[in-house]
């Protein structure tokens, strides 16, 4: 359970290895950006929990808004356009569409696209795996109009952004089956996003084209396993296909393209000044919950976000508290909500893109133990 951590020198002991991070740049402190955490995945103990990202633990939308920025600020000044952007599933589909929203009016023309698991009416361009993951498959859609498309395959920028690199695998096979397509013969540079990377300069030293990898802090990693440690049964969460409730929300946010924030869930919700209010996204429908949350916090409620996910994470460490519960789409799979049931609210908004009648009755009971008040939004 011990953990050290100093100024460029993070390490914790977890029920089987000890994890060590060394910073060669960066900031801001180790223990002000992330936590680590268990893994339920015995291809991969160990699971970096971010503090601004909005998805393990619940963050003001201030912090999280913060990050993009800060993330932002380290591009280029000018990008060769069009610029492609996506942000990986499902942990960073927020976080991408965070950066893109700071980026896209500096930019020519651009496009920002995500990986999802959850199957649409679209056209594929392209599938790709990550390895390492409790759900490895991808899928990436071409987007939905003609204007978009055109950005896509124009593209001379790609920027791929995801919440951490450990190794770069992920990037790479990406980047990879992007190429392979024939649909984007113009890309010239990459731009590697992530809140931080361990790589050690992998991607830059084995993309076949130029790459610029920018992240809050990085450095390296290392694993040292316990030898006698009893290797973890992770739940069937390895799924990508369509499931029984069909998606009834709005595809604006990124799965077939977008060019601007809608900005339009929940409009008619207000606040108290000082209501202490959590907004969950659920997967990967994050970013207008996210922009949801943000504006509640503007207007003067002590608002924090975060979001369920199929990510099956260990108790303990980083993770102080977890409900366990059925997912929305009907496939059958075990989701969760990390650090949310020991605390407090006066009001919680779970954000869905399927149809009420899809909630686990477990989860909802869960969170009203939470919040005497527990609304579902939707765009219905």
């Amino acid at each position: 359970m011990s953990l050290i951590s100093e100024d460029n020198v993070y390490r914790r002991t977890l029920s089987c290895g000890t994890i060590q991070i060394t910073r060669d740049r960066g900031n801001i402190a180790l223990d002000d950006l992330f936590d680590i955490a268990e893994r339920r995945n015995p291809k991969r103990a160990f699971l970096f929990v971010s503090k601004v990202l909005g998805r393990h633990i619940p963050v003001p939308p201030s912090v999280m808004r913060q990050a993009y920025k800060q993330l932002a600020n380290q591009f280029p000044r000018r990008l060769n356009g069009p610029v492609l952007f996506i942000g990986m599933a499902e942990t960073a589909v927020g976080l991408g569409a965070g950066v893109f929203d700071e980026i896209r009016s500096h930019c020519e023309k651009s496009v920002y696209l995500t990986s999802t698991r959850h199957p649409v009416d679209g056209e594929l361009l392209c599938e790709f795996k990550e390895e390492h993951s409790h759900a490895t498959d991808h899928l990436i859609y071409l987007p939905d109009n003609e204007e978009k498309r055109r950005c896509v395959s124009g593209a001379r920028t790609l920027v791929l952004i995801d919440d951490e690199a450990t190794t770069g695998n992920t990037f790479l096979n990406l980047l990879a089956a992007l190429r392979n397509t024939d649909q984007l013969p113009h890309l010239e540079q990459v731009i590697a996003v992530t809140l931080t990377d361990w790589s050690n300069n992998a991607l830059p030293e084995r993309s076949p084209l130029p790459v610029k990898a920018i992240s809050l802090v990085s450095g390296q990693w290392g694993w040292t396993p316990f030898p006698d440690a009893t290797l973890p049964v992770m739940p069937a969460v390895n799924v990508t296909s369509r499931g029984k409730w069909n998606i009834t929300g709005k595809q604006s946010w990124g799965r077939l393209g977008m060019t601007a924030p809608a900005a339009d869930l929940g409009p008619n919700i207000t606040v108290s000044r000082g209501e202490r209010v959590l907004i969950l996204g659920t997967g990967e429908f994050v970013w207008e919950p996210f922009l949801l949350a943000e504006r509640l916090e503007a207007a003067g409620a002590q608002a924090v976000y975060s979001s369920t996910t199929r990510s099956p994470i260990a108790l303990g460490y980083a993770i102080e508290s977890a409900i366990s519960f059925t997912d929305n789409y009907g496939l059958g799979i075990p989701n969760f909500v990390y650090n949310v049931a020991h605390q407090q609210f006066d009001r919680i908004l779970l954000c869905i893109e399927t149809a009420a009648e899809s909630i686990d009755q477990h989860l909802l009971k869960a969170l009203a133990d939470v919040a005497p008040v527990v609304e579902i939004v939707t765009y219905d």
